[in-house]
């Protein structure tokens, strides 16, 4: 039986950090899987998931070497398949036989290829502006945004990057690393003081994401894009964007939405990458109505 609070679940060998809030619903949990990759859910608990805790439980877990969870000692061991079974794992040892699976981002993804190995055990989809990992689709998304958002000698700088006659990851690294915090945040956000508070609690978390997830998984990309296999995806799933999502792009939603029969949309119109910080009661009402 599942019981409030927070804990560490060892999973293949690593101590996964794991807290559980709002039993007392008994309702199938939601499942949250964060996105990075080698993110965490510090900011997310603290919005968005405590208006989720009011009317369902909810299971928040740090993926291997993200957040307070701990690092693989193989710095590389972070394949798909690995993180797919980590979950599969976790949900053994909770005893959980049905789950709802919500996925932000990179966690979207995540969420996508662990229902594709497990469609039983996944009860819903609730997906959030979620990846494909198709690399060269996220560059071209990013790097248009930023052209968009950024000001001044930046703007500059990146029109003038965007020209170089080298490769997109290229491009796409020499961008990153010119930008500064103010145009970051514009990408991620529609709205400056969602930007800072969200920045404010990274702040207080003291956490970090070191990019080694991120480094591994872009070593070892699917055989099959996920986009060409989630067509055998059934269950109910929800997809929700920020109209103005600059980072993975409203169209690679719509796109793995529409391979998906029974998918549902919900667009937000006054958000970026995070609908669940910029118009999070919008975001509760659509996750509760749809589970409920």
């Amino acid at each position: 039986m599942l019981q409030n609070g927070i804990t560490y679940i060892t999973v293949n060998h690593i101590r996964h950090w794991c807290k559980i809030a709002g039993t007392k619903h008994k309702t199938i949990p939601i499942v949250v899987v964060h996105g990075g990759p080698g993110g965490n859910h510090y900011v997310f608990e603290r919005t968005i998931g405590q208006r989720l805790e009011e009317f369902t439980t909810v299971i928040y877990y740090e993926q291997r070497g993200c957040g307070r969870s701990d690092a693989p000692e193989n710095k590389n061991d972070y394949s798909i398949p690995t993180l797919v079974d980590d979950l599969e794992k976790l949900r053994e040892e909770l005893q959980i036989p049905k789950f709802h699976l919500l996925g932000y981002s990179f966690g979207g993804q995540l969420s996508l290829e662990y229902t594709l190995a497990y469609p039983e055990r996944v009860a819903t989809l609730l997906l959030q502006a979620p990846s494909s990992g198709d690399s060269e689709h996220s560059y071209h998304v990013q790097l248009t945004g930023f052209e968009k958002v950024a000001q001044k000698d930046i703007k500059q700088q990146i029109q003038h990057i965007l020209q170089l006659p080298v490769s997109l990851k290229e491009r796409y690294d020499m961008v990153w690393n010119i930008v500064d915090t103010a145009t970051v945040d514009r990408l991620l956000f529609q709205d400056e003081k969602y930007a800072k508070y969200n920045r404010s609690l990274w702040e207080e978390s003291g956490l970090i994401n070191p990019g080694l997830m991120a480094k591994a998984l872009f070593q070892s990309p699917p055989s099959i894009p996920l986009k060409e296999r989630t067509y055998e995806i059934t269950i109910p799933s929800l997809f929700l964007v920020g109209m103005h999502d600059r980072n993975t792009g409203i169209e690679m939603t719509k796109e793995l939405a529409s391979n998906m029969p029974n998918a549902t949309f919900a667009l937000f119109e006054h958000s970026a990458h995070f609908p669940d910080m910029e118009e999070t009661e919008a975001y509760a009402m659509t996750i509760k109505k749809f589970l409920l």
